[in-house]
């Protein structure tokens, strides 16, 4: 009889436990539920998504189509930093051999390549100019990188809008003359003895 009634208190001990666990997860999927959807699925999500962080909640159609049309600009962002990071190159290499015009002698490291008569011209960049690089490429990666974290979201618009922007950035940023030499022809037998044969 004892033994009955320790059980039964114990069983009903375990119950109460697991009942208040249960009612205590569930009150936690609804507060969650009614602030934000979050989903880590492919989803097409717009009103009530969250992104990031819970402050940046949309909260209507309106709101959602302008974190769209900012999702595209922040790629074009991308791509132009992409393209300012190649023109500072640009402009460190023209401003070395204005120097080395302006010098009227041969301030570089020649490196005579393995094949060709070609030689390749180096310089090391002063510590200002290569802060600068390294500026940019740590805000081109700061922008790659919440992009990134937005595309995690598989949130079907702003994945489009990803590709849209990348397209959009990509049309006007690297859009440059495309540069190719004009060489004699050479047959299959040439080519072997022509560079390191």
């Amino acid at each position: 009889m004892d033994t009955s009634m320790g059980t039964t208190t114990v069983a009903s001990k375990i119950n109460a436990i697991a009942q208040a666990s249960s009612t205590s997860a569930t009150r936690m999927e609804m507060d969650m539920g009614n602030s934000c959807k979050i989903s880590m699925l492919w989803n097409w999500n717009t009103v009530d998504s969250c992104f990031i962080s819970d402050s940046w909640q949309i909260t209507s159609n309106a709101m959602f189509a302008g974190c769209c049309i900012g999702v595209i600009i922040l790629v074009i962002v991308l791509e132009f930093l992409r393209r300012l990071g190649k023109e500072y190159e640009r402009f460190l290499l023209r401003s070395h051999k204005q120097r080395l015009q302006q010098l009227g002698s041969e301030a570089f490291t020649a490196v005579e390549p393995l094949c060709g008569s070609n030689t390749m011209q180096t310089f090391n960049p002063t510590i200002p100019q290569q802060s600068v690089r390294a500026l940019l490429h740590t805000v081109q990666f700061a922008v790659a990188y919440f992009i990134m974290l937005l595309a995690m979201y598989y949130n079907g618009y702003f994945l489009i809008c990803i590709l849209i922007g990348a397209y959009i950035g990509s049309f006007v940023f690297s859009w440059e003359p495309v540069q190719f030499e004009i060489s004699k022809q050479t047959t299959v037998a040439d080519e072997t003895t022509v560079c390191c044969g």
